[in-house]
């Protein structure tokens, strides 16, 4: 007898039309899992990338031996960069002003607007040179901070859980118990200074009625690196100092976050494989009531395999059509949100990586979910199936 080779593509088209309460179901949880699934991804790429952006190949961090690998712990005497300076040739310097950078760091409560608790906020004390090593830094509102005036970077909103407009250039904040006055904003190109709190390390020592600080940043000239200043501070036992490239210590900070990513790896597991569940639940049911449909056309002569395709391409377009309209919410919407982290906050990317693993999870569930169904359908005797109500 003469078999059909494959049904049209028209009819699996025609198909997800003729019953449309069951497509826009299908269609709605199809996209909130895959939108679940940017969310989780975007969670990830924007950590790494807020990480794989804050350090500079040319930057050393040098601080405090017992502080290990945070620097808020260190402590080091305020004579340090002269030292340093005096000691080290590799750094790099123009017109006379050599590109290094003490500051002060530390994680202390602020408060903003009427908020008398406030939130956890990270503050840098630094000096007209820090721009000069801290080259991601623009200014992108008012102006560099004078005496009594902070520079707020453009995450510190959401990493202090506050409106954006308690944040505004002329607003007053409290830190330890002395208002400040806010004279600008800055953006780090997505680096994790954008979630910091920036003044002049001479009234941030004063306020914390400290001499000392935290960590000193030299920009290298090409020809150094950073085994130089480590073997300074190897040979000076006297002065207890480590020194770090910046790209090492952050990636140093992404090996502290990688069981978290793990988990937030598992989560995009977890959520796909309920997702798949969803689906075959959605498309038992909806295959269950075209039972007599499928037998038909095996009795008129179509292949087994030709109405699987079928019904394997109404799965994938339904799942494209959840994926397209999961990726236009999250380019929309959560491209770039605000998250508070416990390093500071960082912004959700969804790029391209995050876009394909979306996707592309997004046509396996549509494909996986309608896969057992219809191999259960096509199995059924054709005689039975026509009888069937």
């Amino acid at each position: 007898m003469f078999r059909k080779r494959s049904l049209p593509w028209e009819y699996g088209v025609r198909n997800l039309l003729r019953r449309p309460t069951r497509t826009l179901l299908t269609l709605g949880a199809l996209s909130t899992v895959i939108l679940l699934i940017f969310v989780v991804v975007g969670f990830i790429r924007g950590l790494e990338r807020s990480l794989a952006v804050s350090g500079d190949p040319s930057v050393v961090l040098v601080y405090s031996l017992g502080a290990e690998e945070n620097i808020e712990n260190s402590a080091v005497p305020a004579r340090t960069p002269s030292l340093l300076k005096a000691s080290l040739d590799g750094i790099q310097q123009r017109a006379g002003v050599e590109y290094i950078s003490p500051e002060l760091y530390l994680g202390t409560r602020v408060q903003t607007g009427d908020n008398q608790k406030g939130g956890l906020g990270l503050i840098r004390g630094v000096t007209q040179t820090t721009p000069l090593v801290r080259r991601n830094v623009r200014i992108t509102e008012g102006k560099w901070p004078g005496a009594g005036e902070v520079i707020v970077g453009k995450l510190l909103a959401a990493k202090l859980g506050c409106p954006v407009e308690d944040l505004d250039i002329g607003k007053q904040i409290t830190i330890e118990k002395k208002s400040w006055t806010i004279s600008g904003r800055f953006s780090a190109g997505g680096a994790a200074y954008e979630s910091e709190i920036w003044c002049r390390l001479p009234d941030f020592q004063q306020a914390l009625k400290r001499q000392d600080i935290s960590v000193v940043a030299m920009a290298l000239t090409p020809e150094s690196t950073a085994a130089t200043v480590t073997l300074f501070c190897k040979e000076r036992t006297d002065l207890e100092l480590q020194a770090v490239g910046e790209v090492e210590y952050y990636a140093s900070l992404q090996q502290h976050y990688k069981p978290m990513r793990i988990l937030a790896w598992l989560v995009v597991l977890l959520v796909s494989g309920a997702g798949v569940f969803a689906g075959l639940n959605m498309m038992y049911g909806a295959i269950a009531g075209r039972i007599q449909e499928i037998a038909t056309l095996q009795a008129i002569g179509y292949r087994r395999r030709a109405i699987l395709i079928s019904i394997l391409q109404e799965g994938a377009l339904l799942a494209a059509a959840g994926s397209l309209l999961a990726a236009t919410i999250a380019l929309l919407f959560l491209n770039g949100v605000a998250v508070r982290f416990t390093m500071g906050a960082f912004a959700l990317r969804v790029d391209g990586v995050c876009l394909l693993v979306g996707c592309g999870v997004g046509l396996l569930l549509g494909i996986l979910g309608a896969f057992p169904p219809a191999i259960k359908a096509l199995r059924l005797p054709v005689a039975e199936s026509l009888k069937a109500i």
